[in-house]
C-alpha cells in the first residue's frame, strides 16, 4: 500500500502565529490593535513580491504599518522564539505512530521553519517554504513541489491548515482533502472536515484515508 501523507502548514496551524505577532507588535507599537491591518499587509506583500524572502515581507508590513527603520525587523527577528500551540507536538507524534508521512507547506523561510520544526520536536519527512520555491500560498507552487518530491498519490495525500485562503482555497483547486484547524471559531461553507485544533486530528485523518 502506498505512504499515507498529511501535509501542514505551520504558522497558525502548528506555532502560535498570532500570539508570536501580538507579542511583536506590543513590543513595537504598545499594543496590538494593529494584528488585523499586518496580515492584511502580509497578505497583499507575499502577492505583490512573490520572490521576496519572508523576512524581508514581515520587514516592510511593519514599515507600513509605522515602526522605524531600527524597530521594524523585530516580529522576523522574533519568529524562531514562537511556541507551538499545547496540543502539537503530541498530535504529530500520535499521526506518525499511525504511519502517516508528515510535511510542512509554509510561507517562510528556511532558518525559520528549521527553528519551529525544533520547537515542534516531531520529524517531517519533506518540507517546502516559500524562501526555497519563491512564491507564496494561495499559488499552487507548494503543492506541486511537495508532489515532485513525495511522488504522493493524489488520493493518498490530506492537506492540514487554519488558513481559508491560503490553505483551504488551493486544496480545493487541486482536488485534495482538507483538514480545516478553525482555532478563532470563523465561518466558512467550504466543504471541508472542521476541527477547533489538533486533538482530533489522528482519528480524522485515518477517516478520510484508511491505511
Amino acid at each position: 500500500m502506498a505512504d499515507r501523507w498529511a501535509t501542514f502548514d505551520c504558522y497558525g496551524t502548528l506555532i502560535d502565529w498570532d500570539g508570536g505577532i501580538r507579542r511583536a507588535l506590543k513590543h513595537v507599537f504598545g499594543d496590538d490593535t494593529l494584528l488585523v491591518r499586518y496580515h492584511e499587509l502580509e497578505r497583499d506583500l507575499e502577492r505583490e513580491r512573490p520572490t521576496a524572502s519572508y523576512r524581508e515581507v514581515m520587514t516592510e508590513a511593519m514599515s507600513r504599518l509605522g515602526a522605524s527603520d531600527e524597530d521594524a525587523p523585530a516580529l522576523a527577528a522574533s519568529l524562531p522564539s514562537w511556541e507551538p500551540f499545547p496540543e502539537v507536538s503530541g498530535a504529530l507524534a500520535d499521526v506518525r505512530d499511525r504511519g502517516w508521512r508528515l510535511a510542512i507547506l509554509s510561507n517562510s523561510d528556511p532558518p525559520q521553519i528549521e527553528a519551529s520544526k525544533a520547537k515542534l520536536g516531531v520529524p517531517f519527512d519533506v518540507t517546502v517554504v516559500a524562501g526555497e520555491i519563491r512564491s507564496y500560498k494561495p499559488a499552487h507552487r507548494h503543492f506541486e513541489e511537495f508532489r515532485a518530491r513525495s511522488g504522493v498519490a493524489r488520493e493518498r495525500h490530506v492537506h492540514v491548515g487554519a488558513s481559508l485562503v491560503h490553505d483551504a482555497a488551493p486544496a480545493r483547486e487541486l482536488g485534495i482533502p482538507f483538514v480545516w484547524i478553525n482555532r478563532l471559531g470563523e465561518t466558512s461553507d467550504l466543504p471541508v472536515r472542521e476541527l477547533p485544533d489538533l486533538g482530533r486530528l489522528p482519528l480524522t485523518l485515518d477517516d478520510l484515508v484508511p491505511a
